[in-house]
């Protein structure tokens, strides 16, 4: 078993695409922060940055709450590969034995992290959309041991490790999950969930160069080429306006009105399991736990009753308007501005009041 008092400090995957860093990779960067205080004593949260020519990332990632920067750079790790990538970061993690590691759970690191967690032999929970220090009976702890922190306890005692919420049997039930016999505790946590610390320009910290120990030989992959997809790219996540639409749609049909609306107030298309269920718009543009979790400005749910799942995985909108025909629906419930009314009425009406707002 593992002497858990050689595992400090929080790590956070900074995942960057072509020089820029992803939104997720700052939303993790607060919740390490916050986790790394809940532990508290000298723990700090650390962002990797895994690239070529990444090194200018490290100032943003100060900003946004970062105490220290490891910088993985080489030019074989110019474009992402799950064998360059993986065997780094592991390096990284056995070199410097971080507590937790969490990674967004974009396509990237859904691919990396299981590859990374099986190499390290410890446990990994997917698609979390909470991430908490237990801290029950802490207290009783340091009264008995003035010098401990929550790392080097007992690792069967699971009541002081990292609880990893994440929704399960189709976001019918939340599953809390912890890993009390290894480290690091590694989870993949959801674009959107997690809020960015206020950024803090000219913030500072410290930056440690990792060796890379890499060569062509271990890549097995070769990229020739990136392109990106022809059809339109749906940004859930990074969207100030989202308007969505449900079963109250009628068709698929619905959607044309709905794709009027969001080109109209500059917002991008959401919708419903149901809606998707049906076929009537593509699985890309589910919000929900068992889509994506969003939280825009502004959530315009168009003829959506509101189930829990969804209602879980957009109620933290700044601002919520729904349209409904049913006042007393989950939804209409949930939102600060309800509409009762039909939405093919409504919705024109209301892109008429924007343009005269405009």
């Amino acid at each position: 078993m593992k002497d858990f008092q050689d595992y400090k400090n929080v790590w956070v995957f900074a995942e960057q695409r072509h020089g820029k860093l992803m939104n997720v990779a700052l939303e993790l960067v607060g919740e390490g922060y916050k986790l790394s205080r809940e532990i508290g004593g000298d723990t700090k949260v650390c962002a990797v940055l895994v690239g070529n020519h990444v090194e200018h990332l490290a100032d943003e990632l100060y900003a946004y709450g970062a105490d220290r920067v490891y910088v993985a750079d080489d030019e074989l790790l110019e474009n992402y590969t799950t064998d360059g990538y993986a065997k780094v970061m592991t390096d990284a993690i056995n070199t410097y034995k971080p507590e937790i590691v969490i990674f967004g759970a974009t396509h990237v690191g859904r691919d990396l992290a299981p590859r990374i967690a099986a190499r390290l032999d410890t446990g990994l929970t997917a698609d979390c959309t909470r991430l908490d220090i237990n801290v029950a009976n802490y207290m009783e702890y340091l009264a008995k041991n003035t010098t401990a922190s929550l790392t080097g306890l007992d690792p069967k005692d699971d009541s002081k490790g990292l609880k990893q919420t994440r929704p399960a049997f189709g976001g019918n039930l939340m599953a809390t999950i912890v890993t009390p016999n290894t480290r690091p505790q590694m989870a993949t946590v959801r674009p959107g969930v997690m809020a960015k610390r206020e950024k803090a320009e000219g913030a500072v910290g410290e930056r440690i160069d990792v060796k890379v120990n890499l060569s062509e030989e271990d890549i097995h992959v070769q990229v020739l080429e990136v392109v990106k997809a022809a059809k339109a790219l749906v940004s859930l996540t990074d969207a100030d306006i989202i308007c969505s639409g449900g079963r109250g749609l009628g068709d698929a049909a619905g959607f044309e009105l709905i794709g009027q609306f969001a080109e109209k107030v500059g917002g991008v298309v959401g919708a419903s399991r149901a809606a998707v269920d049906a076929g009537w718009i593509d699985p890309s543009h589910q919000v929900g736990q068992t889509g994506t979790t969003v939280k825009p400005h502004i959530y315009f749910a168009c003829g959506i009753s509101g189930a829990i799942q969804h209602l879980a995985g957009m109620q933290t909108s700044d601002i919520i308007i729904a349209i409904n025909k049913d006042p007393e629906c989950p939804m209409m419930k949930l939102a600060d501005f309800a509409i009762e009314g039909d939405l093919k009425k409504v919705i024109p009406e209301i892109m008429a009041l924007w343009d005269v707002e405009e």
